[in-house]
């Protein structure tokens, strides 16, 4: 899978550097995969991903993070939405993303 973009994951982890290690390894299985379906992705990811509308969520930092993205499994795709503490995903704010109901 091709990651759009990873500059918005190396600045979360500038942020929240304790983040980092996990992010790292997300980018590496993430790139590393085929994922055609969430299906195929929940069996194979160990980040706890949950799915939501289009978006996929993804657990990071052992419940500490969420990584929110859009995977476009056709072109292969994942893009970043954001990246919130347990805390701010809780506001549910980022359900206002554009990219939920495209």
């Amino acid at each position: 899978m091709r990651i759009i973009s990873e500059k918005r994951l190396k600045e979360a982890w500038e942020k929240h550097s304790d983040a980092e290690r996990a992010l790292r390894g997300w980018i590496k299985l993430a790139k590393s995969q085929d994922w055609n379906s969430f299906v195929e992705l929940k069996n194979i990811s160990f980040f706890a991903p949950d799915a939501f509308k289009k978006l996929v969520i993804f657990d990071i930092g052992g419940n500490k993070y969420r990584l929110i993205t859009y995977v476009d499994y056709a072109r292969k795709k994942i893009y970043i939405r954001d990246f919130l503490t347990h805390a701010e995903y809780d506001k549910d704010e980022w359900k206002n993303d554009e990219w939920i109901d495209t």
